[in-house]
């Protein structure tokens, strides 16, 4: 488990957005619902501090156009899952360190099946916020190379952001395994895609590096680091990685919305760096994603 990643007993009395607000305890889709049926559903975590609701928008548009993609029918407007948002944090009266699972279903079908035909009762939207702090902590992580081979667009895009992560599951089955904290996955060609739960970024010689955006999901941290980057002046790659050239970085760190920046100390038992202490490159971009990020999230209402 995530070494913060522990239930906080603050959530237990919560309400929870199921198309209304109900208790966390009662909080529960049908049994022919497709999100149970197939793993047929689309999903975004949003992070809450100090009253505000880092990259929104951004993930507002990735929820629904994933929905798009799929062919969801009667998806819901933007104004919708904003509100549904705001109302359940208002409900609960969260508005610092939280994150919110949002999870857009195909909705209940009239008969258990595949065919999306059978969904004639319109989409489920669920809005889960938790009190939850970043979950790496801040002394660096342990990663694996999985065996399990990231999807690219030939099978299933990642682009999609959807629900049905069984690839990235059994990835970090074999992290948990291995007695380490997460599983870096390569695509079909064996070049790095991403963890089982991140993006991931690498320091060489200054140039921070980062694998493109085939086999690995365009994270919204990810895009949010590149751009902190290029305002920082320090010089970006987006291409193939080989997995040597991992080893043998200078600094490795991951990102994501649950994570924030969390610094690589060692992948497969190779040592990160000259040491276990984040980097200074590294470093330096989380100074600056703890601060200029922030003051362009959306305020809560």
């Amino acid at each position: 488990m995530a070494k913060f990643n522990q239930p906080d007993p603050r959530n237990a009395e919560t309400l929870v957005w199921v198309n209304g607000l109900v208790p966390r305890a009662e909080a529960k889709v049908s049994v022919l619902d497709s999100v149970v049926q197939g793993g047929d559903a689309v999903w975004e975590g949003l992070r809450i501090l100090n009253g505000r609701a880092l990259q929104l928008n951004e993930h507002i548009s990735r929820l629904l156009d994933s929905a798009h993609a799929l062919a969801f029918a009667a998806i819901p407007t933007r104004s919708e899952v904003e509100d549904a948002i705001f109302a359940t944090l208002k409900a609960n009266g969260m508005s610092d360190g939280v994150h919110c699972r949002i999870t857009l279903t195909r909705g209940m079908k009239s008969t258990s099946g595949m065919d999306p035909r059978l969904n004639v009762f319109g989409t489920t939207l669920i809005v889960l916020p938790e009190y939850k702090g970043m979950v790496y902590g801040d002394e660096g992580i342990r990663l694996v190379t999985s065996a399990i081979r990231r999807n690219n667009p030939a099978f299933l895009d990642s682009k999609i952001h959807h629900n049905n992560l069984l690839n990235n599951i059994l990835a970090k089955i074999e992290a948990n395994v291995a007695g380490v904290d997460d599983a870096l996955m390569l695509d079909g060609e064996g070049f790095i895609a991403e963890t089982n739960a991140t993006n991931v970024f690498a320091i060489r010689e200054g140039t921070l590096v980062t694998p493109t955006a085939v086999a690995c999901l365009p994270g919204l941290t990810r895009q949010l680091v590149l751009e902190l980057a290029h305002g920082a002046n320090i010089p970006v790659e987006e291409r193939r990685v080989s997995l040597t050239e991992f080893y043998t970085a200078d600094e490795v760190f991951t990102t994501g919305t649950m994570g924030g920046l969390a610094h690589v100390v060692e992948i497969d038992g190779r040592r990160i760096g000259a040491s276990t202490g984040m980097g200074p490159v590294t470093e330096r971009l989380q100074d600056i994603y703890r601060t200029q990020s922030w003051e362009q999230a959306v305020p809560l209402r």
